[in-house]
């Protein structure tokens, strides 16, 4: 490991917005804020709204600016990316931000039964070789389920025809809520400056390559049998150099 990369999670084990649980001890002991993020470490009641896969950090910081009623909590493994987030809400002394480094797999080990409001999936990479590794399939949505409330919302910012495409399909065969789609954000006359105005680092990179951006808002239920979508979706041919043309819940690419 560079010297950069470990003076940044030096950085970040002595910055107080930054939580890490290792696997071992969530396995062992549990999270100790599980249940507890509102008491202990926001001190409000404020809703939590989570970004999972933050990079960055940059979406979680322009939400928590924007939205200084809510909590909002970046989420990723990648540490060293993570600490540019953690860094400027620390310098700013944001009081509704929280990082947290961790695997998504683990997620609903460190939130209790209806903690979470939001999450926000933002260029998730979207894993057209595997559909339990999207974040949007059924195999997450399930996870989400553990702390997510009743009829939480969950957005979906992404550059992928494929994702976004899947995304609307596994929202129609499971009968959920659909309150906004689009597949052209910035086409859009009438779109929520909160949707246009902040923007990730990959989010710009695809604006400059005239990659349109998708956006798909629904709420999930905590209830009722959630089945994958059965259907050929057409993969990203900017994403895909050696993957197959579609994508099939038989085959799972």
């Amino acid at each position: 490991m560079g010297k950069g990369k470990l003076a940044k999670f030096a950085e970040m084990a002595e910055n107080p917005l930054v939580v890490e649980c290792p696997f071992w001890q969530l396995e062992k002991e549990g999270f100790p804020l599980k249940g507890k993020w509102h008491e202990e470490f926001f001190k409000n009641t404020n809703p939590i709204v989570l970004e999972l896969g933050c990079g960055r950090g940059e979406y979680t910081i322009g939400l928590a600016r924007r939205f200084p009623d809510k909590n909002f909590i970046g989420i990723d493994i990648k540490g060293a990316r993570m600490w540019h987030g953690a860094k400027t809400a620390l310098e700013e002394g944001m009081k509704n931000v929280a990082f947290l480094r961790t695997n998504i797999e683990c997620i609903a080990g460190f939130f209790a039964p209806n903690e979470v409001a939001e999450i926000w999936l933002t260029f998730s990479d979207p894993q057209m070789k595997k559909a339990t590794k999207r974040l949007t399939s059924t195999y997450f949505m399930e996870r989400y389920r553990h702390f997510l409330i009743d009829g939480g919302i969950i957005h979906v910012k992404t550059d992928s025809n494929f994702l976004a495409t899947y995304t609307k399909y596994m929202v129609e065969r499971n009968h959920l809520p659909l309150t906004q789609c689009t597949f052209d954000l910035y086409a859009e006359k009438e779109a929520d400056s909160s949707l246009t105005d902040i923007r990730t680092y990959y989010e710009g990179m695809w604006l400059e390559r005239g990659i349109p951006i998708k956006y798909l808002q629904f709420r999930l239920p905590q209830t009722g049998a959630l089945e994958e979508p059965d259907v050929e979706i057409p993969v990203d041919g900017y994403r895909s150099y050696n993957h197959q043309v579609v994508s099939t819940k038989k085959t799972g690419k």
